[in-house]
């Protein structure tokens, strides 16, 4: 009789369009792994951003996954054409071609140019799930330092960030980041960078190069190449730590929640999918019923309505499942 009672109460259609979020993991952690620099790289857009002096609205940046190297780019509008370019020269011409690229599904980076291009060089692009930004978290975050430190730079009119992305981008570049327990800059270029303060009060390092002969200073250099391997070893090391102990605390959430093709389920309400009016206050949270029509790794899935339209790739985050 309780489970008879149980299984009518959870029926009831009200209950579960209007039920709170479930804000319990549903999936265990899996972090992005990059065993080399430039291995793979993390895409995105920040902006719109207040309009520069030059027109410039929208920032187009790219971060390594292994080295956290970032480059950047302002752009007047972001399109498909701009991103194939940037790909390309800043990417590819700079630091060779990558095994995949992880991007959302805007329409800059998900049409054929970006698809040819990707033919082109033999490397895989990897789209995040709709409104799941943590997919592509390194390139998330690194917006947001961007973002943090280009407030601290620029004038009271704002209209000038497109001069201090550089300088900005340069502080980033040379902080020590706590994953690999080294800078970018080390990790790309091999040695560490010189910086100003460094020149007006020399360091150690100076004082102790410029008293080398040329002959001292090709073994120095030498033998830093020779360590370069052993550095970036503790660096993947460092990282790889770093990323279980996130998984640890992560995984202690979980409530694991997963669907096979052809369960009914609900999905929370969102802007792209949502097809009704607004009723304010009464809307309904969540939105369907709709039929798991494929199934992703990860914790992925494609929809399908009774209309037949498609919908996804939705995260399991934002679903859950209906009972008829």
């Amino acid at each position: 009789m309780v489970k008879d009672c149980l299984d009518y109460a959870r029926r009831c259609d009200a209950c579960q369009f209007h039920a709170n979020f479930i804000h319990q993991p549903p999936e265990v952690l899996h972090p992005t792994i990059a065993s080399w620099p430039f291995d793979a790289w993390g895409l995105d857009v920040v902006g719109p951003l207040p309009k520069s002096s030059s027109g410039h609205l929208y920032i187009l940046a790219a971060t390594d996954y292994f080295s956290k190297w970032a480059e950047v780019v302002s752009l007047k509008e972001v399109k498909k054409e701009n991103v194939a370019n940037f790909i390309r020269v800043n990417i590819i011409y700079r630091f060779g071609i990558p095994r995949y690229i992880i991007t959302d599904n805007g329409k800059p980076f998900d049409n054929k140019l970006i698809n040819k291009i990707c033919d082109l060089f033999g490397f895989k692009q990897r789209k995040s799930s709709m409104y799941h930004a943590a997919t592509n978290g390194l390139a998330e975050t690194f917006n947001k330092t961007l973002c943090n430190l280009l407030k601290k730079v620029v004038s009271k009119s704002k209209r000038d960030w497109h001069e201090r992305m550089e300088e900005a981008l340069w502080t980033y570049r040379t902080t020590y980041c706590t994953p690999t327990q080294a800078t970018p800059y080390s990790l790309a270029f091999r040695v560490e960078v010189v910086l100003p303060l460094e020149r007006q009060i020399p360091s150690l390092k100076l004082v102790i190069q410029e008293g080398l002969t040329e002959k001292e200073n090709a073994r120095l250099r030498l033998a830093e190449l020779e360590a370069l391997d052993e550095k970036r070893l503790e660096a993947q090391q460092s990282l790889e730590c770093y990323q279980a102990r996130l998984s640890r605390a992560f995984n202690r959430k979980v409530r694991l929640r997963c669907f096979q093709v052809g369960d009914q389920v609900l999905t929370v309400r969102r802007p792209i999918i949502t097809s009704h009016k607004s009723g304010g206050k009464f809307t309904s949270k969540w939105d369907g019923p709709y039929v798991i029509q494929e199934a992703y790794s990860y914790g992925a899935y494609k929809l399908v309505d009774a209309d037949g339209v498609r919908i996804g790739p939705i995260n399991v985050k934002f679903l859950k499942r209906y009972y008829p």
